[in-house]
């Protein structure tokens, strides 16, 4: 078959970088000193030995993650991120991820080193058989499988250029089985640029039968490898099931999975499947840890790869392919067992396999990075700048145990600096980044169906549910949400049930409205848009309004609706109650948007430096938003007599919004277990008339020891359809209260049926603030 022909087509090109990947990456749990870990795997993970993201590998410490199939790079490393944090705040506060493919420092008995405790007795009984056959040291190593899929479109395309093979099945597995082969031979490149493995740490050997550093100890024949009379062929797909079943069935293998060749033909989850459905992708096996990247392996490896195994198609082979698999081994040994630091003999050819690699993607027009064959032309030239000979260098210093413990110090510092994000998507709103990452450590499979509008597919097993925003679901109708955007609606509906309600109009027009400002002058009230969330073009006038400033809110409201309601201020403290399936989680008292006096600066210059707390940010993202210095902020200075440039006396506070919502700069404070359970009562009854399961209501209550049956007790001013959860989860001040958790419960019940006796991690809370005294 002549690739090289097909490869260039122009009917090929638009599909040659389509591909699918997936990173299955282990780890070792270690204490903040570099020492294995001696706790269990975390119990916030889910313990089943099938959790989608996060497993225990070969022993009870190494953890390996793995991330859902992705088709684009960038989805890939996104995921890595994400169930890295995962990982990281589901352990013990005192724990951290190794960097490194060798181990830490092992007990001097192995017997010592504890096996993973699955609840599969099968499970358990293989690695019991691998720790005698294999001992348990050789298990410890960790590392990278690299799974890669070509796209459908790529293959379909190249099949319907030829002739010779008719069968696509066939066709498919040919690609496959070529690619393999050369890599087999090929393999060395990849040691000599992303081998990480120097040295061992104390107690890895038994005896002193490696002395002095390598390249990769792991990529030799010292690493975890399968004994020389392990022989399997890879002419062609029945050759290689065969030669794999005859190993089984001679004693020499247990069973087909203790095959740990550097790299696998995989047709799903078992080998049956590749015989049953064929070559479905290629796993990848001989990738230490790049301990100089925070998830063990960089974009720039994972598009070398790619751009390797096009290159491996393209690239002719030997006529012997068996016999050229073998000369592979043979030239990685070498490789892997130079010193970090040395050149290698096959330098000239590695610069040749690069120019043909540079020369490939010219002819082919792929787009790759500008610093991808810089920096394989470098590391060629300079041995110090590889993988190997990095970590060799900065060892000579101190120690590579030393070197390891200061990076993963470092990893787990960044894990730890913004615990209410989500790395990877931390451009998407905050409640549904808390939501991804307790849907990640619960098990369920997530798959974003729309990133910019927050839109998930979960799934658990069989059982699919969709979210958007991180709690509009299928358990509330489409038209309960119109009712509660329509804040007229909403009002009319409540009324009609009993409750209280502020009275007030509806107006289309500034001029209609203008023509009522005599009703509301003399009185409290709040002007606001008819269907906007988040506190948006709300004006309030405790003590009425002068024609101009009522203008002015009108102005405001009618910019983010086309009609707007004004309405009775009613006095007393806002809360808002977050109800979900007819029961409150989560009570918030919301403090408008303030700061306090110094004597010495400005308004301005307090909200600047308030700003620059790290919890505040836009766009819901952050816990606590910016506070904004806007016109309806300048209206509120004005009625207090302040301007930007006023300077407040001490300990004064100065609020610069009436509106309390955490989205316009308020302060959270959780007042849930203060709250009267009568008022909760209302909360809970008032969403039901509503006909909703999940709603944030807000109630003005003026004293909570005052019963709820009393008259105008409260006042219930809004509904919400879609309710921030994050500022329950981190507020301000007070007692974090995961509604995401119970959000998944709600819509996985099975989950609760799972974990009766499992504890549930409800999350980080973040350091304890002084704001104010609540009393309720």
């Amino acid at each position: 078959m002549d690739y090289k022909k097909i490869l260039v087509n122009d009917h090929v090109k638009p599909f040659l970088l389509k591909a699918r990947y997936g990173i299955e990456k282990e780890s070792h749990r270690v204490d903040l000193s570099g020492n294995l870990a001696s706790t269990d795997h975390p119990k916030s993970i889910t313990l089943k030995d099938d959790h989608p993201y996060i497993q225990r590998d070969f022993s009870e410490t190494q953890m390996e993650i793995i991330t859902p199939v992705s088709e684009t790079l960038e989805d890939l490393f996104n995921y890595l991120a994400a169930i890295h944090d995962v990982a990281y705040r589901s352990m013990d506060e005192n724990e951290m991820l190794w960097p490194l493919s060798m181990p830490p420092q092992l007990p001097e008995n192995e017997d010592e080193i504890v096996i993973a405790k699955l609840d599969n007795v099968e499970n358990t009984r293989y690695r019991q058989f691998l720790a005698h056959s294999h001992g348990r040291r050789k298990q410890m190593i960790s590392g990278i499988h690299y799974n890669f899929q070509f796209g459908d479109e790529f293959i379909q395309a190249l099949f319907n250029l030829q002739s010779e093979i008719t069968d696509y099945r066939h066709f498919k597995e040919e690609i496959y089985l070529k690619v393999t082969r050369n890599y087999l031979h090929y393999r060395w490149l990849v040691t000599y640029f992303y081998g990480a493995s120097p040295r061992s740490e104390k107690n890895f050997f038994e005896d002193d039968s490696l002395n002095g550093a390598v390249r990769s100890i792991r990529g030799s024949k010292y690493g975890y490898v399968n004994s020389d009379n392990v022989l399997v062929s890879y002419k062609s797909i029945q050759n290689y099931l065969a030669d794999l079943s005859s190993m089984v069935k001679k004693g020499i293998l247990s069973e087909e999975k203790e095959f740990y060749a550097p790299i696998r033909l995989r047709g799903g989850h078992h080998v049956s499947d590749l015989e049953d459905h064929g070559v479905h992708y290629i796993e990848l096996r001989n990738i230490d840890l790049n301990p100089f990247e925070t998830y063990g392996i960089s974009y720039e490896q994972a598009e070398f790869l790619h751009l390797f195994l096009l290159y491996l198609l393209w690239k002719d082979e030997g006529d012997q392919c068996d016999e050229w698999g073998k000369m592979g081994d043979f030239y990685n040994e070498i490789v892997a067992l130079e010193h970090p630091l040395a050149h290698t003999p096959f330098e000239e050819e590695a610069k040749s396999i690069i120019d043909e690699m540079e020369h490939l993607v010219d002819i082919l027009d792929l787009s790759v990075s500008d610093t991808l064959f810089v920096h394989l032309r470098e590391m060629l030239m300079d041995p110090s700048k590889t993988l190997a000979g990095r970590l060799y260098k900065e060892s000579e210093k101190s120690s590579q145990s030393q070197v390891a413990t200061s990076i993963a110090k470092e990893n787990y510092k960044k894990s730890w600096d913004k615990p209410y994000q989500l790395a990877g998507f931390t451009d998407m709103e905050l409640s549904t980044q808390i939501l991804m990452f307790d849907a990640i450590q619960q098990g369920i499979q997530i798959e974003i169906l729309d990133r910019q509008d927050q839109f998930l597919k979960l799934k658990l097993k069989d059982h699919v549910e969709y979210v958007k925003n991180g709690n509009m679901t299928s358990k509330d109708t489409y038209v309960s949400s119109l009712i509660m955007e329509n804040k007229t609606v909403t009002k009319k509906i409540l009324h009609q049930h009993g409750f209280r309600v502020p009275k007030g109009e509806e107006f289309q027009t500034i001029e209609q409205a203008s023509r009522s400002y005599h009703l509301f002058s003399s009185k409290p009230f709040v002007v606001k848009p008819k269907t906007t969330n988040y506190g948006i073009g709300i004006s309030i006038f405790k003590d009425g309004a002068n024609y101009e400033d009522y203008q002015q809110a009108l102005k405001l409201a009618f910019k983010e609706d086309s009609s707007v309601l004004v309405e009775e201020f009613i006095n007393g403290t806002e809360y808002r109650f977050f109800v979900l399936n007819d029961q409150v989680y989560a009570v918030l008292l919301r403090i408008p948007a303030n700061v306090k006096g110094d004597g010495k600066h400005t308004i301005e210059e307090l909200v600047t430096n308030k700003n620059r707390d790290p919890l505040r940010g836009r766009d819901h993202r952050t816990p606590l938003e910016l506070i904004r210095l806007g016109e309806l902020e300048k209206l509120m200075l004005k009625g207090q007599g302040y301007r930007m440039d006023s300077i407040p006396e001490k300990d004064v506070i100065i609020y610069l919004r009436e509106n309390s919502n955490i989205s316009t700069g308020g302060d959270s404070i959780d007042v849930t277990d203060l709250i009267p359970d009568d008022y909760k009562k209302i909360a809970v009854d008032a969403v039901a008339a509503l006909g909703v399961k999940i709603c944030g209501i807000d109630l003005i209550i003026e004293d909570t020891r005052v019963p709820a049956t009393n008259k105008n007790a409260y006042g219930i001013i809004e509904a919400n359809f879609n309710p921030s959860m994050y500022m329950h989860v981190y507020p301000y001040s007070g007692k974090s209260r995961r509604l995401t958790i119970h959000i998944i419960q709600y819509l996985f019940p099975e989950l609760l049926e799972s974990q009766d006796s499992k504890l549930i991690n409800l999350g980080v809370p973040l350091a304890k603030r002084e704001f104010a005294t609540v009393t309720c």
